[in-house]
Formats: C-alpha cells, structure tokens, sequence
C-alpha cells in the first residue's frame, strides 16, 4: 500500500475535533445499543408471558425471540438507506436522524397494551416497533464509525473507533442496571420503566451530537464528486469483502446472541441463576467490557487487526462446551466468569478490531454503504438465532446451543484467514515515517481550511 492510498483515510494526524467525535459518536452508541438491547433483556425475562400468554415458557420464549429478530431481520434495510445517505448526504445527518427514530419507537415500547389488554394487536404492535428499532439501529453503526475513523490520526485509528465500540457495552451495562432496578417494581412496569427511560438518553444524545462536525474524509469526497449509487459501487467493487466482513461478523454478533442473549433466557429457564444473579453478571461483564473494548481495539493499532481476529476466533471455537458445562454447575462465580469470557472476550475483541478493520477495507467513495452491508447483514443471522438456539436446545440440550457457537467461532475464523490485513508492519511503517513528514497543521483537510 502507498502513503497515497493512506490518505483517503483522513488526515495523517487526525483532525483536532478527533477526540471530541469519537465521545460523540460513542455516546449515540450507547443509547441505541441501550434501546435495542434492553428489548433483548426483555424478551428473555418477560415478553413471553406479556405478549405471547397460554402457551408453554418454552413456546412463549420462541415467540418472544422471533420478534427479537424481526429487528435484526431489518438491520440490513437500515444499512443500506444509511450508507446510501453516509455516501451521498454526509455522516452527521444519518447519526442524527437514527438517533431520533431508535429513541420512538423505544420510547413506544414503554407504552404498548400486553396481549392481555388488547389481544393479537399488542404482539402485532411490538412487531412493528421492533422494525422501526432495526431500521434505525442498522443506519446507526456506519456514521458513527466512520465519523470516528475517519477524523482519528492514521496511527490511533483503533484506539479511536474503539471509544465508539465501548458505547455498546456501557449501553448493555445500563440497559441491565434499569432492568435490575425495575425487577422489584413487580408486574408490566418491571419491563416499561426501562423502556420509558430512554427518552432522557435520547435528548442527552441528540445535544451532544449536533455538535459533532462532518466527517473530514467525506468533506474531501463531496469536493471529488459522490457517486450516483454507492450502494452498487459497493456491491461491484467490493462484493468480496462484504461477504467477508459478513463471516468476521457473524463470528462476533451472532456468537454473542448465544453467549449471552439466548443464555439469559437459558439460566432463567433451567434454574441456574435468579433473574438478579443473571442480570448482575450481565452487568459485571458489561463493566469489564467498556476497558476491554478500547483495550482491544488500541491493540490493533500495534499488531494490526487479522492476528487479534485469528486469535480470538479460535479461543471462542475452543470455549463453547466449556461455557456451558461452567454454567450448567449452577454455580454463580462460573455463571459469572462464563460470562464476563464470553463478552470480554469473545465478542469485544473481534468488535474493537471491527471499527478499524471494516472501514479500512473499503474505498472513502462508498465506504460507508459497504461496511454498513457487511455489519447489518449479518445481523440476520444473529437476529434469529437465540431462536434457533432454543430449538436446538429442545433437539439436543446444551450441546445444541454450544456447536452452534463453535460453528459461528469458526465461521469468523474461515473469514478472518480468507481477508487481507489492512494495518501490517508495511501500512504501520509508512503512517510512522507520514507522520514525521507532515506537520499536524498541514493535514487539516481543504473543506475544514474554508470554515476557519
């Protein structure tokens, strides 16, 4: 790779909003990822029998996932509108406007009749919330990574887009700290109370972000001339790495929806944990999960994004029968430390390396579309599988739910072999000797120069 091609990934020093962007991007990270999680939270622990009553807990369950993925089913839509939009309108307007959608419809949640007060409308309502939710989530991811990358210095773009991907963990952690406040409320509030919440999240973040400043990079792009369609230059040029980006993923989202969504309903149903000793754990793990997010990420920066991939995609291969015969003792401290493996570890790893390593295979010109179509496809997969994890379990039991993640732990490992490193000792080595080169206030980009 040349220092030309370097630079379409922003200037070489960063630009001087850089850390302010990543806080910014991270904190919408945290509302959507506390919005859209906390649903899975709930359909776990109560949608069941709230929406989906006079079956049996496991029937009750099944139902109460499908809709979990009917979000993650309309992630991809949402990812294509949003890259399109990332493209061809700018980074800024799609976190803004993803932010708005996510906050109503999880604001609506909170205000939904169960089946018992309206009947079939209320699952059928839930639905469609539940895909507004998607939308807005798979519109989400893109400009907030790309923003962060794309302002961060050449040499710290891990470290960068890492803050954002710790946003995830810390919305995962408040998300379970409401619910396991709200546990004791009793009744329908137990699940609406955290729902409702989430407006005040919601304003907190529509002020920060509209101070963020638009990406540097797409300034550049817009200067050049967008491209017509992104979405099919994406597709044309790069179909190869959106499937790959589409295995790295599954090996991370769809691996966690086993790990911890789908072992959530799986310790409450068998009898392992309380619902406060699950949720508890959930939060211990979320805790350590925000330092080793950033942690993981910054560690890209040193060695580079594949090793880090290959490493933990085979830890995770290795861990999935272990992780179920930890938690089947019943024990809090295994039911804890399984845990705190499985998303410490397993899922924040391959996520840090994520918000540098998609980006960077993509060119500026329609960067946002492809690594959104990468990220949000597979969230299909992910979507639906505490489903098919639950009927996997009435197959075989636990080992069921454990090959599965074993096979999604090799899927990522297939596809992290199968993709070019983006930041190795020769991309490391140029950005190095770029970075003794180029004074840090030559780099501010052309369009950044004309608002000064």
């Amino acid at each position: 790779m040349s220092t030309e091609a370097l630079q379409m990934r922003g200037p070489v020093h960063g630009t001087k909003d850089a850390k302010r962007v990543a806080v910014g991007s991270s904190v919408g990270a945290v509302i959507e990822t506390y919005d859209f999680i906390g649903f899975g939270t709930a359909a776990a622990l109560y949608f069941g029998t709230a929406f989906f009553p006079g079956s049996n807990s496991v029937t009750g369950t099944l139902a109460a996932f499908a809709t979990l993925g009917v979000g993650f089913a309309a992630r991809p839509l949402g990812g294509i509108v949003g890259g399109h939009l990332g493209d061809r309108v700018g980074r800024k307007p799609v976190l803004v406007g993803s932010l708005i959608l996510m906050g109503i419809a999880t604001f609506a949640i909170g205000l939904l009749p169960t089946y018992a007060q309206a009947g079939i409308v209320a699952p059928i309502l839930l639905v469609v919330v539940r895909i507004i939710q998607g939308l807005a989530f798979g519109a989400e991811w893109g400009g907030a990574i790309l923003m962060s990358y794309e302002h961060a210095p050449w040499r710290k773009k891990g470290k960068f887009t890492g803050i954002v991907q710790a946003g995830f963990p810390v919305g995962l952690l408040l998300a379970n700290l409401v619910f396991l406040g709200s546990v004791h409320l009793g009744g329908d509030w137990a699940w609406r109370v955290p729902f409702l919440f989430s407006i005040v999240l919601v304003a907190v973040g529509l002020i920060i972000r509209s101070k963020v400043p638009e990406s540097p990079v797409f300034d550049d792009v817009k200067e050049a001339g967008v491209s017509k369609s992104p979405i099919k230059e994406a597709v044309k040029r790069d179909w190869r790495n959106i499937l790959r980006g589409i295995g790295l993923r599954i090996a991370e989202t769809a691996g966690y929806a086993v790990s911890v969504t789908y072992m959530i309903s799986y310790l409450h149903t068998e009898k392992l944990a309380t619902t406060s000793e699950t949720i508890t754990a959930l939060c211990i793990a979320s805790f350590i999960g925000i330092f080793a997010t950033t942690g993981w990420a910054a560690l890209t920066d040193r060695i580079g994004r594949r090793p880090l991939y290959i490493a933990v995609c085979s830890f995770a291969a290795l861990f999935g029968i272990p992780m179920f015969l930890l938690v089947n003792t019943g024990m809090f401290l295994f039911v804890i430390a399984t845990i705190v493996l499985a998303y410490a570890v397993c899922q924040n790893a391959l996520a840090g390396a994520q918000g540098a390593w998609f980006p960077e295979l993509f060119d500026a010109s329609h960067r946002a579309s492809g690594a959104s179509l990468a990220y949000q496809i597979s969230a299909m997969v992910s979507g639906f599988t505490p489903f098919i994890t639950t009927l996997l379990f009435v197959w075989m039991g636990w080992l069921g739910p454990a090959l599965l993640f074993v096979t999604y732990a090799l899927i990522g490992l297939g596809s992290a072999i199968v993709t070019k490193e983006t930041w190795g000792p020769t991309e490391r080595r140029l950005a190095a000797q770029a970075e003794l080169d180029t004074p840090a206030e030559s780099v501010i980009s052309s369009r950044t120069k004309e608002l000064l």
